[in-house]
């Protein structure tokens, strides 16, 4: 798979398993992806991808690397609805 259409992927589970917060942005804890079964099966690399999303100025979160555990509580907000 190519990088841009896995970030595509990423979004539209973002808005599959996010809520809208506040500012009426969609956002979803790193836990929340990383825990998913479906998630699972799309993305052999969940980390790399974010960080292409958060390159491209497609999502936005705390942090450079996401480490399962340590940052489930971590919201990743879909900044292009």
């Amino acid at each position: 798979m190519n990088v841009d259409h896995e970030v595509k992927l990423l979004v539209e589970e973002i808005r599959r398993l996010g809520t809208k917060n506040a500012d009426g942005q969609t956002s979803v804890t790193f836990g929340m992806l990383f825990h998913d079964d479906r998630c699972a099966n799309i993305f052999e690399a969940l980390v790399g991808t974010l960080r292409a999303a958060k390159r491209k100025s497609i999502v936005n979160y705390e942090g450079e690397l996401l480490l399962q555990g340590v940052h489930d509580n971590v919201n990743i907000v879909l900044l292009q609805q």
